[in-house]
């Protein structure tokens, strides 16, 4: 399975939800089984194609502590077979029925989906219904697996010193909350992980009350229901634990986190700040942080990126990202990088003045508008695209928000005001509520940015995996 960390695809959606066109984004049609199960259906009779996702209320947050990585291993388990499907069959069997498979892992929630021809539909959701419920594991599998993901851990983190200071920034940003722990795990802990403790989280979790269908493209709900309750409707529904999602401490002191290593070549800044989500904190700024990340670093137009790339030249590139949908607090970023000649603190004071600025509210009100205009005219590609609504509908009732909630969204993007950008930005962008990033070369190599600055060892992080 393909993997990487806090999904562009996921980041992309969540802005999606927000664009402001009309009063209904996806019209989607919804029911629910007698034993649980959401059913979302989003018509779009474009292409004779359907997108079949299955997302499960549970991600690495929801771990014990001590059994970071089990989540996102078995996501990876859950191509291993059943006794109607071989182990390693499953992504054989889409492939020759023309589609594609694969399957996610993040903090909240773990999900599985197939592409195919809308006539292949009932396949696909026989065989997804099956694992739901029967998966089969022995030791052996379930050590090979784990050895992949070690490996997958060694790729994406060990070796990689962007994959460790981001690790290490999100366990510095969040101090009490279970978001501290990587999706793929702290690698002491995945190497302990056994085939007990995935068939615990599966029997714990894996239910069809602990899931939401969603099936996308050429197909209605009179379609998708009678094969729903056929395959779906008969499994067991379950008691499930809760879910703790706990509150941070007021932050009192900024963070900073150095990472130096031979690999790095050319210097490279980041930054955390601790956000409200839909879920968590101040919910009515959500908003008005989509639309600040547009105004701030959404391209080659974003004050940021005019400021420090065009006007001062201190960088060769800068953005600012929020991802809002989230079962706790969430987190706003902004990262740049020096151009050549520039060290990473003469960068930084740059962005921090700017920072500063824009949390005094000195945004012109054109940019606010400039951005939600930049939102709407995205709303569009959207609708059009198949995988899109299933994707955005999908993670949001996976946190706990509603189908009214995604719906309603444009509504209240179009009422963001210069006033409440000033007021998100204004609370958010606090350096107290911050972890800083800095990714330099081994101390003594020499990088486009010319000599790295001797600096203290720090913490280093990560959040989401697909």
């Amino acid at each position: 399975m393909k993997v990487r960390f806090r999904p562009a695809l996921l980041l992309a959606a969540a802005l999606l939800l927000a664009r402001p066109v009309e009063a209904r984004l996806f019209d989607p049609e919804t029911f629910t089984l007698d034993n649980g199960l959401t059913v979302v259906v989003v018509p779009n009779h474009r292409m004779p194609v359907v997108s079949h996702m299955v997302w499960y209320k549970v991600g690495a947050a929801d771990e014990d502590p001590g059994k970071s990585g089990l989540a996102h291993l078995l996501e990876h388990l859950m191509f291993k077979g059943t006794p109607s499907v071989p182990p390693g069959m499953f992504s054989k069997i889409i492939a020759r029925n023309g589609g594609r498979d694969n399957a996610f892992t993040t903090s909240d929630y773990t999900g599985y989906f197939q592409n195919v021809a809308a006539d292949r539909l009932e396949l696909v959701m026989r065989m997804e219904a099956d694992r739901m419920a029967n998966l089969t594991l022995d030791r052996e599998t379930v050590e090979t697996e784990r050895a992949v993901v070690l490996e997958e851990w060694r790729m994406r983190v060990g070796n990689s010193p962007e994959g460790r200071l981001s690790q290490q920034m999100e366990a510095a940003l969040f101090l009490n909350s279970p978001y501290h722990r990587p999706v793929i795990g702290w690698q002491s802990e995945i190497a302990r992980l056994d085939r007990d403790d995935a068939l615990a989280f599966y029997r714990r979790w894996y239910a069809p009350n602990n899931a939401v269908l969603v099936v996308a493209g050429d197909v209605d709900a009179a379609t998708v229901r009678p094969l729903a309750e056929k395959y779906y409707g008969a499994l067991p529904r379950r008691d499930l634990p809760p879910r703790p999602r706990l509150d941070e401490p007021p932050p009192e002191a900024a963070r900073r986190v150095v990472l130096s290593d031979p690999r790095v070549t050319q210097p490279s800044w980041r930054r955390l700040y601790l956000a409200p989500s839909e879920r968590a904190g101040e919910t009515r700024l959500t908003q008005s942080l989509e639309v600040l990340a547009e105004v701030i670093g959404g391209g080659a137009t974003s004050l940021l990126y005019q400021s420090l790339v065009i006007n001062q030249k201190l960088a060769a590139g800068v953005s600012a990202s929020y991802d809002p949908v989230a079962a706790g607090l969430t987190s706003f970023r902004v990262s740049a990088t020096p151009r050549p000649g520039v060290t990473p603190d003469q960068l930084e004071a740059a962005i921090d003045r700017e920072i500063g600025r824009i949390a005094r509210g000195e945004i012109p009100a054109e940019e606010i508008e400039r951005a939600k205009t930049s939102l709407r005219a995205s709303v569009a590609y959207a609708r059009d695209s198949l995988h899109t609504g299933a994707q955005v509908l999908g993670e949001a009732l996976a946190v706990g928000l509603s189908v009214a909630d995604v719906e309603s969204w444009p509504e209240r993007i179009g009422m963001v005001t210069p006033a409440l950008v000033a007021e998100a930005a204004a609370q958010v962008l606090d350096p107290r509520g911050s972890v800083t990033g800095l990714l330099l070369p081994a101390e003594g190599a020499r990088s486009p940015a010319g000599p790295a600055a001797a600096v203290p060892a720090g913490p280093a992080s990560e959040r989401g995996i697909q």
